[in-house]
């Protein structure tokens, strides 16, 4: 017997919400939430649909930790505590089994950073998943990509290119580290602590979901900057710095996507401050464009990474 829309919302979606700030709840046409005096509601929303943003042999675990990871991650870009979170689902049908795993990976998270899950929608039709996340930071506290001063330093925390090596073995390639590999692109962490750490510290700050090259390169674009990186200094794990010797490959880590790492920029009178793991890259400069030193030369670098609307992909 199938399951009607608002007895699966019940089933497997329905929990009493515990924050100070959710005044009202799933169960009506509208959530309502408080936002306190001195502070913002920052707002995030992202979308996976299936064969664009994962494989179809992803398990529903794995899609109900990574749909909120990545939204996790732009409220850490910004350096905004979660508070809540909508859901709307789009599914080919409804199977049961499936949606019990998807929820009890996201609330595993969610209950990580203490998340209500307030409100959200479901539909039939090709798999589509969406999160909206809320967080609140400290008026006029956010960080932004438009802050980037010249001679700030450009920062970035875990290491770069695990995802992307990810995909890489599901494409096919075999190497060191794979499993792990497939840990990172399946099963990102989210740099909530980080993002709060750095808030206070850093000028601009973004998340690497489509490339750390790409990335980078909104900061740049919206602080109206250049950059020079020492390809040296990126971290890279041994399974990618394996890949790339295997492959020659040197590009993969500044144009893969799916790493969740935080990328910021920092000026060198606060570095000292710093008490999170991080590795210096580089460094902002009034000439603009990307200029990464590779092997002794120093070049222009095509800021281009993963794009949605690209016809050659």
């Amino acid at each position: 017997m199938a399951i009607a829309e608002f007895n699966l919302i019940d089933q497997f979606f329905t929990r009493p919400a515990e924050g100070k700030n959710i005044h009202l709840s799933i169960g009506d046409d509208c959530a309502l939430l408080s936002v306190p005096e001195g502070y913002e509601l920052a707002i995030t929303v992202d979308t996976m649909v299936e064969n664009v943003h994962f494989f179809p042999d992803v398990t529903a675990e794995q899609l109900g930790h990574k749909l909120l990871a990545v939204n996790l991650s732009d409220l850490a870009s910004m350096g905004a505590e979660p508070i809540a979170i909508t859901l709307a689902l789009t599914m080919p049908r409804v199977d049961s089994l499936w949606l019990q795993g998807f929820a009890q990976a996201l609330f595993a998270l969610a209950d990580k950073y203490k998340l209500d899950l307030i409100g959200g929608d479901t539909t039939s039709g090709p798999l589509t998943l969406s999160i909206q996340a809320m967080g609140l930071v400290p008026e006029n506290q956010a960080l932004k990509r438009s802050s980037a001063k010249v001679g700030d330093l450009i920062y970035v925390t875990g290491s770069i290119g695990d995802a992307g090596l990810g995909l890489r073995v599901k494409q096919g390639y075999s190497g060191l580290g794979d499993k792990l590999a497939l840990q990172r692109l399946h099963k990102p962490n989210p740099r909530i602590g980080e993002g709060l750490a750095i808030r206070p510290l850093a000028n601009a700050c973004i998340d690497i979901s489509d490339g750390l090259a790409a990335d980078l390169g909104h900061i740049l674009h919206k602080s109206s900057v250049g950059a020079r990186l020492d390809y040296a200094q990126i971290p890279l794990s041994d399974a990618v710095e394996d890949y790339i010797k295997q492959t020659g490959d040197w590009q993969m880590p500044l144009v893969a996507g799916d790493d969740y790492e935080l990328c910021f920029t920092i000026g060198a009178e606060n570095v000292g401050k710093l008490d999170i793991a991080c590795s210096c890259i580089g460094i902002i400069e009034q000439e603009r464009g990307l200029r990464i030193t590779h092997q002794g030369k120093t070049s222009f670098f095509n800021e281009s990474g993963f794009e949605h609307f690209n016809d050659d992909r």
